[in-house]
Formats: structure tokens, C-alpha cells, sequence
């Protein structure tokens, strides 16, 4: 087989902090404030300091693979695409590509915010190096797909953040690039679109062509790849087929005491002024707990600072399976009396707090997302591999029969049984 994408060793150092020399202070009257201690050697004598978003990455990638890449926010997933697409250079190793690449790395990547959509799909195609012939055969095609056809001759500017990503999902997939590198930006569409996506990734896989995907959603890594590599702090940890991977990632990923915390590191710039602090899951007498009882109550408990005023926030929880799957999402301004009375939040440390009722959970473990966000507007902080927990069924409905229950729900529901006739 040959050999679409070859990895060899590569690292990336990023800086962080303030250069050498420079002040720290950001206004004038600081600056000034400031030079008799610089004078004196007392000033802003800091190095620079950096961060390795990735630290000897290597790995070969045949020509028609699909290739899943998995890992914590902060695993360095974004930064290994980057590099792979050529947006940015390693600062240590060598990658060999085979193939024109399309990339989707975030809404809107390489589109010109003054040009129309039009002259957008033109610009990326010549970019991906192919004849204007072969742009005019499918650009009926993206248009549809993209459903964008009202706005194709506005400029992207003043397209929503929904259009900009059909548009870009779209050039993306059907300009037929050799090699699709795909990063997490499928989770801002709706639902109907992801499944256009997903639908749309695997066609571009069938077609013997090259896919790498990156994706906190479990249910899709496992539904679009037969193989994935788990990141963790900027390293390589293992290869291997997508359940081994999804299973080591899940297995270590979350915390497993019933409380979760984040330090900085683990929160990215844009989330500002957004700052998760802890998640806590208490059992029904109110303590600590990673192991609780499907009968009884349990309450999540999610703490966060806002360094700014924030309007139409909403702080939420996904419950998902062990392996990804969906069983229900709850935002703390959900009801309209908490959206009016919560939209608009000042600079302060909160807790969004929630119960979720005895007698609804199926035995098993689950994992616990969140999500920060203003609907339609920014998502501030996502993390969907936050918590994990089991659920005992100790005295859960049916429990007098030996079966496995299927499903991740086991409610206690009201039965009655009517009888109409007795035979004698």
C-alpha cells in the first residue's frame, strides 16, 4: 500500500507569557510607573516561557484509511492537524504528505471574509490546485449540499457561523482533495447537518481517498473509523482499532472520584471569560461519590468564575454512555423564569447546579460532558470527557429477573393490570 501521510518525530513549541524585555503592563501610566524599577533591575525580568503542544509524534497512514485522533482538550489533536495540513510548521521533525489536502480546521479556514461565497469556493479550489473546470463541475453540487444557495453571491462576512460552516464542510468534502483532515467543528452545526457530514465523510472514505477526523463525539469516531490514535499532553500514547482506542481513551480520560477540577492549562484562551473551576457529583446524602445507587437521587454540581459580564450564558450537562452515546443534555437556564432570571451574569464565582431523580438510570457506567456557551453566539469552555460514574441497581425495577435490562434508562414506571374475567 502507499503511503498518503508519513510522521517522523515531530514536536511543537509554542510561547506563552511576555518576551524578554517588553513590559507587562498594559497601560501607559504603568509603563511609565514602571521604568524607575526597571532601572533599578526590579522590573519585568521574565523569560519567555513555552509550552510543546506536541513532543515526538510519528506515524505512517496508507493511501484510503480513515484515521480517528482522539485525546483531552490540551492533547495537542488541533496542533498535529495543523501541522499535517501545512498552516503551520513543526518545530522539531519531518512530515511527508502524498496528495492534495482539504482541511476543515475551524469555521470559515481559508475562506477571504470580503469575498462572496462564490468567489470563496473558486479561491479554495485554486488554492487545492485544481482547473476551474473542474470547480465548475461541482459547484452546483457544494451549493446544494451547503444550502447556502440565497447568500452564494453575499460576502462570507456576513454569513452566521451555521454558514460559514456549511459552506466550509461542503468545499471541504466534495473538491475532491486525495486527503480530508477534518477537526471538531461538526459539533456547531445542528444535528440534521452532522449527520449530512458524517454521511458525506464516509462517501469521501469509500472513495479510497485519506481521512483523518478529530472528534470528542465517541458514537462517531467508532461509526466512521476502523482505526485511532489517542493523544494525551501533546504525545502519541497508542494506535490501535477504534474500540481499543475509544476504551483506553474513555477508561483514562475522565476522573473516577466523583469530582473533577481544571487548571489552566486545561482551559483554552478563547474560553475567556469563561473559567471552570470544578464538577462534583453528590449522592443522595449530599457526599463525594463515583459509585451511586440507580434508586436514589444524584446531584451535579458545576462551579465557575466569569471574569466578565456575559449575556444569554448557559451552563450544561451532557450524560452520555461508556461509549459515547447520548442519553440526555440540561442547561441550567432551560426553564424560561431561570433564562430571565440568569441572562445576563456579572463578574463572580457561580455554581449551576442540578438534579437528576431516582429510579432513571440503567445499571452501568456513564460519562458526564460540559458545556458553557451562548446559544447561536460563542461556546466558551466543552468538555465532553469530564466525569465518569457507575450506577448500581440495587433494588431497581425488574431486578427479580435474571436478564440484562437493555437500554441506559430503567425508570420505575406506573403499571396496572386490569382483570376482565375469571375462567372458572
Amino acid at each position: 500500500m502507499t503511503i498518503a501521510i508519513k510522521v517522523e518525530g515531530i514536536s511543537k513549541k509554542y510561547r506563552i507569557g511576555t518576551a524578554p524585555g517588553k513590559f507587562k503592563y498594559g497601560m501607559l501610566r504603568d509603563q511609565i510607573a514602571a521604568i524607575p524599577r526597571m532601572l533599578m533591575g526590579k522590573g519585568n525580568t521574565a523569560a519567555e516561557s513555552y509550552i510543546w503542544a506536541l513532543r515526538d509524534v510519528s506515524f505512517d497512514l496508507e493511501e484510503g484509511h480513515v484515521l480517528g485522533i482522539i485525546g483531552r482538550n490540551g492533547a495537542g489533536k488541533s496542533t498535529l492537524l495543523k501541522v499535517l495540513s501545512r498552516v503551520t510548521e513543526p518545530t522539531a521533525g519531518t512530515v511527508t504528505v502524498r496528495g492534495r489536502v482539504g482541511s476543515l480546521l475551524e469555521v470559515g479556514t481559508g475562506f477571504h471574509p470580503e469575498l462572496t461565497g462564490r468567489e470563496n469556493i473558486y479561491l479554495n479550489g485554486a488554492i487545492l490546485g485544481m482547473k476551474r473546470s473542474e470547480i465548475e463541475r461541482k459547484f452546483d453540487e457544494i451549493v446544494d449540499f451547503s444550502e447556502v444557495e440565497q447568500f452564494i453571491d453575499t460576502p462570507v462576512k456576513r454569513y452566521s457561523s451555521g454558514m460559514y460552516l456549511r459552506l466550509a464542510f461542503a468545499v471541504a468534502a466534495h473538491l475532491e482533495p486525495e486527503i480530508l483532515v477534518v477537526d471538531e467543528v461538526l459539533a456547531v452545526g445542528d444535528a440534521e447537518f452532522q449527520r449530512k457530514c458524517l454521511g458525506k465523510m464516509n462517501d469521501v472514505a469509500a472513495q479510497g481517498r485519506t481521512v483523518l477526523f478529530v472528534s470528542h463525539n465517541m458514537s462517531a469516531i467508532l461509526r466512521l473509523t476502523q482505526e485511532a490514535i489517542v493523544m494525551q499532553k501533546g504525545q502519541l500514547v497508542l494506535r490501535g482499532s477504534t474500540n481499543e482506542a475509544v476504551d483506553y481513551y474513555l477508561a483514562s480520560g475522565q476522573s473516577q472520584a466523583g469530582e473533577r477540577s481544571w487548571d489552566a492549562s486545561e482551559v483554552p484562551a478563547s474560553a475567556a471569560p469563561f473559567m471552570p473551576v470544578s464538577l462534583r457529583l453528590l449522592d443522595a446524602k449530599g457526599k463525594v461519590a463515583d459509585n451511586i445507587r440507580s434508586v436514589e437521587e444524584i446531584t451535579l454540581e458545576m462551579k465557575y468564575q466569569l471574569t466578565a459580564p456575559v449575556t444569554g450564558l448557559r451552563v450544561g450537562f451532557y450524560l452520555n454512555t461508556i461509549r459515547g452515546e447520548y442519553v440526555f443534555t440540561s442547561f441550567d437556564v432551560d426553564e424560561s423564569a431561570m433564562y430571565e432570571k440568569h441572562s445576563a451574569r456579572q463578574p463572580g464565582t457561580y455554581i449551576s447546579r442540578c438534579t437528576i431523580p431516582g429510579d432513571l438510570l440503567n445499571e452501568g457506567k456513564y460519562i458526564i460532558g460540559v458545556n458553557a456557551s451562548s446559544f447561536g453566539v460563542k461556546r466558551y469552555f466543552m468538555d465532553e470527557n469530564a466525569l465518569g460514574f457507575s450506577v448500581d441497581p440495587s433494588a431497581a425495577p425488574g431486578m427479580q429477573w435474571a436478564e440484562q435490562r437493555q437500554g441506559p434508562i430503567r425508570p420505575r414506571l406506573k403499571w396496572t393490570i386490569e382483570t376482565l374475567e375469571k375462567q372458572a
